[in-house]
C-alpha cells in the first residue's frame, strides 16, 4: 500500500508483564513469574527500544478489583504488580531513548507527590518520562484510601483538572538555570528564578515550590485516556497524547474527529495532540498461523477470568446472566462510563452473548484486535493512520515476550519499509519523539521570605 504522505506513526505499547490478553499468561509460549522480576521488564523495554517505539507505559490501579469474586481473582495474572515509578527508574538505567510512561491516580494521591516523582524520573531518564492521568474506577481503591466509596464522575473530573493544573504550577517552580552553584561566591541558586505557586483553588492549597529542579522536558509529556464527555474535555484542555479504544475504523474516526474538535475549541493546536488507539496484534508469517494463534488463546479463557474482567469493565456483575444469553440492558455506572459504552454498543450492534462479549474483552479490554500477517497488519495500521483515524498506536501484545518480538521484528521492519515510521530515533527526550515543544515557563518569580 503506498504511503499517502510523509507523517509518520507514533508507536506505544502498553507492557502488563503477562500479556494484555486476559488468556496471555496460559499461552505454551509465556514467561511466567514477570511481574516481579526486574529481568523479564528489562527484556521487553530492551526489546521495545530496539523497535524504537516512542514509549512504553505502565499501567496501574491502587486496589484489587472489586467487582470480581475471589474465585475470578485467582484466576487473573494483574492482581499484584511492580509499583511503575519505582520500576521505571530501574529501567531507566538499562535504556537510553525510549520514553517512560506510568499511570497515576489524581483521585488518591496528592499533586505535591506527582510532581515530584515524575520529575525525578524525568532527571533520572534524562528528559523521558511520561503521566498517564487517571481518575480511578473502583470502590476497591477508595476502600484503600479512607473512603467506603468512589467518587462520583463530575468530583472525580473536577478534583483532576485542578491537580493537573497545580502539578504544571509546581514543574514551574525554577528556571531552568536558577541552580548556579557557585563554590567562588558561596551561592546555589538564583533566589530571583524561584517560583512560588501559592495555590488555593476548590480541592488543594499548594504553596510550592518544588523541591526539585525543573525536569529536562520542562514538563514530563503528559497522557490522558478518559472518553466521557468529562474526559475528552480534560484530555483536550491538559493532554500531550491520548490513549483511545475503538472497534472499528468508524468508531475510531468519530473520536479522533470529536477530540481534535475539543482541543481546537479548547485555544490548543490539535495537530500536536497525538491520538494513539490501542492495538492488539496476533502475528504470524502466514494468514492461517496468525488465526491458531488469535484461536489459541481465546480457548484458554476460562469463564470465571472472562467474566471476572468483564464486570470490571462495564462495571456490573455479569456473573447473574446466562453465559450464551445476550447481553442485557444495563445501568450506567460510575466505573468506566465509556469502556461500558463501547462494550455495550459492540455487544448490540453484533448480537453478542455475554460468553462472546467476554471474548472480545478478554482479547484487549474492548480495543481493536488485528489479526494477520506483517504485511496484513500494517496496511490495518496504514489505513487507520491515512483515514483520520489515528496518530499512532498503542500496541497491546496478547502474550509475552513473544507477542512483543513478533511485533517489533516483524510488523516494524513493514512500518519503515513503507517509510510510515523512524529507523533511528532522531531525537533523546519523549517529547522529541513525539514531535512536542518544551514549555517555557508561565509564572513570575516570587522571593521566599
Amino acid at each position: 500500500m503506498p504511503v499517502k504522505s510523509g507523517r509518520r506513526m507514533h508507536l506505544a505499547t502498553l507492557l502488563q508483564p503477562n500479556g494484555h490478553h486476559t488468556a496471555g499468561w496460559r499461552h505454551p509460549d509465556a514467561q511466567l513469574g514477570g511481574d516481579h522480576d526486574f529481568r523479564v521488564y528489562r527484556h521487553l523495554a530492551e526489546t521495545a527500544e530496539r523497535g524504537k517505539f516512542d514509549v512504553l507505559f505502565l499501567a496501574d490501579a491502587v486496589g484489587l478489583r472489586d467487582r470480581e469474586t475471589s474465585e475470578q481473582l485467582s484466576r487473573s495474572p494483574i492482581t499484584a504488580n511492580l509499583e511503575p515509578l519505582a520500576l521505571l527508574s530501574a529501567l531507566s538505567v538499562v535504556t537510553s531513548r525510549i520514553g517512560l510512561a506510568a499511570t497515576a491516580s489524581t483521585t488518591y494521591n496528592e499533586p505535591y507527590h506527582i510532581a515530584r516523582k515524575f520529575a525525578s524520573l524525568d532527571h533520572l531518564s534524562n528528559g523521558r518520562a511520561g503521566w498517564n492521568v487517571v481518575t480511578s474506577f473502583s470502590d476497591g481503591e477508595a476502600r484503600n484510601f479512607n473512603r467506603d466509596s468512589h467518587p462520583d464522575h463530575t468530583t472525580r473530573y473536577g478534583r483532576a483538572r485542578e491537580f493537573v493544573s497545580v502539578v504544571r504550577g509546581l514543574w514551574d517552580s525554577w528556571d531552568d538555570d536558577a541552580f548556579v552553584r557557585d563554590k567562588a561566591s558561596g551561592r546555589y541558586f538564583d533566589p530571583g528564578k524561584l517560583h512560588v505557586l501559592n495555590h488555593r483553588g476548590a480541592h488543594f492549597a499548594v504553596r510550592g515550590p518544588l523541591n526539585i529542579a525543573r525536569a529536562p522536558q520542562g514538563h514530563p509529556v503528559i497522557f490522558q485516556a478518559g472518553a466521557s464527555d468529562d474526559g475528552l474535555g480534560l484530555a483536550a484542555e491538559t493532554a500531550d497524547a491520548v490513549y483511545t479504544a475503538a472497534q472499528t475504523l468508524e468508531e475510531a474516526q468519530a473520536y479522533y474527529a470529536r477530540l481534535k474538535g475539543k482541543i481546537a475549541a479548547a485555544g490548543r493546536d490539535p495537530q500536536t495532540v497525538k491520538i494513539l488507539p490501542g492495538i492488539q496484534p496476533f502475528v504470524g508469517h502466514t494468514e492461517e498461523e496468525a488465526k491458531a494463534k488469535h484461536r489459541a488463546l481465546l480457548d484458554l479463557i476460562h469463564p470465571d477470568a472472562g467474566l471476572g474482567h468483564l464486570s470490571t469493565l462495564i462495571g456490573v456483575d455479569m456473573s447473574a446472566y446466562p453465559l450464551d444469553g445476550p447481553v442485557p440492558e444495563l445501568p450506567v455506572t460510575e466505573s468506566h462510563r465509556s469502556r461500558q459504552k463501547l462494550l455495550l454498543d459492540l455487544a448490540r450492534r453484533e448480537n453478542l452473548t455475554v460468553r462472546q462479549l467476554y471474548g472480545h474483552v478478554c482479547n484487549g479490554a474492548g480495543h481493536h484486535t488485528a489479526v494477520g500477517t506483517p504485511g496484513q497488519i500494517a496496511d490495518r495500521l496504514q489505513h487507520w493512520f491515512e483515514n483520520g483515524a489515528a496518530d499512532g498506536f498503542n500496541i497491546l501484545p496478547p502474550y509475552l515476550p513473544g507477542g512483543l518480538e513478533d511485533f517489533v521484528d516483524l510488523v516494524v521492519p513493514e512500518l519503515q519499509r513503507r517509510g510510515l515510521f523512524r529507523t533511528e530515533y532522531e531525537g533523546a527526550t519523549l517529547r522529541d519523539h513525539l514531535g512536542l515543544a518544551r514549555p517555557g515557563l508561565v509564572r513570575e518569580a516570587v522571593r521566599i521570605a
